[in-house]
């Protein structure tokens, strides 16, 4: 039923709850895990003011991505996970959303962060915005 499971991650051990339940549905379905992590740049306020140091702070950004898909994808591989990492920039949940399709993804993986009240208003929910747009299943795990 299931052949790829995209699980976003941004680096964050909360993020990361999700790889356990990942790997178990992957395994149960044969699956291949999909990891994506988009890196976090500069505003574009940033970016008119200093472009030389942003540009930089944007390349910095990309290489720390890289890197943590690259370990995160080699601990999947030595489990015998199949494993593909994808980097991408731009807003996170259209990010999300749009890998999900341009890969066929039959499920989206991922962790909520379990922001209520005021840091959800002001941060947002990457996750709520995922399951309100997708239209393919999500699942949502909460890492406590």
């Amino acid at each position: 039923m299931y052949k790829k499971i995209l699980v976003p991650l941004d680096g964050s051990p909360l993020a990361e709850a999700v790889l356990p339940h990942a790997q178990a549905l992957a395994k149960s379905e044969g699956a291949e895990i999909i990891l994506l992590s988009v890196p976090v740049t500069p505003s574009l306020e940033f970016l008119a003011r200093s472009p030389g140091l942003a540009n930089k702070v944007i390349e910095d950004a990309e290489n720390e991505t890289k890197a943590y898909l690259e370990k995160e994808a080699a601990k999947l591989k030595k489990k015998g996970m199949k494993v593909t990492s994808i980097m991408r920039a731009g807003p996170i949940p259209e990010m999300i959303l749009t890998v999900a399709e341009e890969v066929h993804a039959d499920v989206i993986a991922m962790s909520t962060h379990g922001r209520t009240g005021v840091q959800r208003w002001l941060m947002g929910s990457v996750a709520d915005r995922v399951v309100h747009y997708s239209h393919i299943p999500v699942m949502l795990i909460h890492p406590n």
